[in-house]
C-alpha cells in the first residue's frame, strides 16, 4: 500500500504562483510513477503532469505545458507541482496520485490517489 498526502493549495490571484507537495508513504518503488490531475465544477479529471520516480522524467498536459513544473524529493520522498503564472481557468481541485509502473495520463490506471486540495485562481 501507498499513502499519498497533499498539502497546500488555497487562493491566489491570476498571474501568481503556488507550490504543492504530494508526500508518500508506504510501500513506494523506484519504478513508480506519479501523476497530477485536477479536476474542475462538473468536468472529469484532467491529466496535468507526471513524473517517474526514478529517471525523473516529466510529462504535462497541453494547458500547463511551460507554466507548470513537477519535480521531486527522493530524501523527503515527496513530489511537487510548481504553479506559475496561473489563469483562472486552472481553478480545480488537484489531485496526486501513484503507480508501480511507467507514467500514463489516464487516472483509470493509478492505483493509489491523495485525497485533493483546492485551488482558486481569481481574476
Amino acid at each position: 500500500q501507498v499513502q499519498l498526502v497533499q498539502s497546500g493549495g488555497g487562493l491566489v490571484q491570476a498571474g501568481g504562483s503556488l507550490k504543492l507537495p504530494c508526500a508518500a508513504s508506504g510501500r513506494t518503488s523506484s519504478n513508480s510513477a506519479v501523476g497530477w490531475f485536477r479536476q474542475g465544477p462538473g468536468k472529469g479529471r484532467e491529466f496535468v503532469g507526471a513524473i517517474d520516480w526514478s529517471g525523473g522524467s516529466t510529462y504535462y498536459g497541453d494547458s500547463v505545458k511551460g507554466r507548470f513544473t513537477i519535480s521531486r524529493d527522493n530524501a523527503k520522498n515527496t513530489v511537487y507541482l510548481q504553479m506559475n503564472s496561473l489563469k483562472p481557468e486552472d481553478t480545480a481541485v488537484y489531485f496526486c496520485a501513484a503507480r508501480t509502473m511507467y507514467y500514463t495520463r489516464n487516472p483509470d490506471l493509478y492505483d493509489y490517489w491523495g485525497q485533493g486540495t483546492q485551488v482558486t485562481v481569481s481574476s
